[in-house]
């Protein structure tokens, strides 16, 4: 797995960093490598940094949307992920928005890569965990396969106990983790009992890393069905009439969009009360 790598006062809009392209901290890439001035230092210093988010699965879907509504208002966005090429292609796409963004390549499911990515990501407000590797997690119990579970259980169970770990030390006391469950967990279907274990599991420990942690705020939130390049891959061609057939089922009329799902996350982000619970995003679909 490459080395996540990024300078600690990035310039916003930066592209992913490569493995040995570090610049030295507090100047830009491509300027002259002088030492900062007196003056320099002290207005660093006295200018208080924006706020800070790590998301982990932030250069698509869910994560993406997140990202973008945190850089649109002004916060640090650190997005994090397995492929550079889709970390590269967000952080582009981004670029120019108020907010710093950055990003790092990182497996979740690696103890190294995660405590890297939270050591070199500095001190944190907020720690939001969107990956879930859902490839191979679905199919009849009398056919389960324990190597192929591993994708969903090492990126999205073992991955944010691992994150959960390695970030605290650097979450500010008043700062949050908020983890991602799912509709399978309270509907579960024929063929996902591995995703709704694990969908469940998150959120018992939410609930137990909201005592273990206080006054860090531990949460998970819940998706239903929601309008992500994945049901590229469930429904192909179909997608848009599938997506429609199911919106027509839920009390809201319709299935999710990111960014229905990005503000739950900012809800529980900017809460100070709420801790230990998990916010259902689902359009009343628990309900039906």
């Amino acid at each position: 797995m490459p080395d996540s790598a990024f300078p600690s006062r990035p310039t916003p809009g930066r592209t992913c960093a490569q493995p040995g392209s570090v610049e030295p901290a507090w100047i830009p890439a491509g300027s002259p490598r002088r030492p900062p001035a007196t003056d320099d230092l002290t207005a660093a210093s006295a200018a208080p940094r924006p706020e800070r988010v790590l998301i982990v699965g932030g250069s698509s879907g869910i994560g993406l949307a997140l990202v973008t509504t945190l850089a649109t208002a002004g916060s640090e966005a650190i997005l994090a992920g397995r492929s550079a090429r889709r970390l590269a292609e967000a952080v582009e796409a981004l670029a120019g928005l108020p907010g710093p963004v950055r990003a790092a390549v990182a497996d979740m499911g690696v103890a190294d890569d995660v405590a890297r990515l939270c050591a070199e990501a500095g001190p944190l407000d907020h720690v939001v965990a969107t990956a879930a590797d859902v490839s191979t997690a679905y199919g009849p119990v009398a056919a389960f396969d324990p190597d192929r579970a591993r994708g969903l259980v090492d990126s999205k169970l073992i991955g944010s106990l691992l994150l959960a770990r390695h970030a605290a030390p650097h979450l500010a006391p008043t700062g949050s983790i908020t983890f991602t469950s799912g509709i399978a967990a309270y509907r579960p279907s024929a063929g996902g009992a591995l995703v709704a274990g694990v969908n469940g599991a998150l959120a018992s420990i939410a609930a137990a890393l909201a005592v273990e942690l206080a006054p860090i705020r531990v949460n998970a939130v819940s998706p239903g069905w929601v309008d992500t390049p994945i049901w590229d891959v469930l429904a192909g061609a179909a997608r848009p009439q599938t997506l429609d057939e199911m919106g027509r089922r839920l009390p809201a009329g319709r299935v999710g969009q990111p960014a229905d799902i990005a503000a739950a996350y900012l809800a529980v982000m900017r809460n100070p009360f709420i801790t230990g619970t998990v916010v259902h995003v689902d359009g009343g679909q628990r309900l039906v």
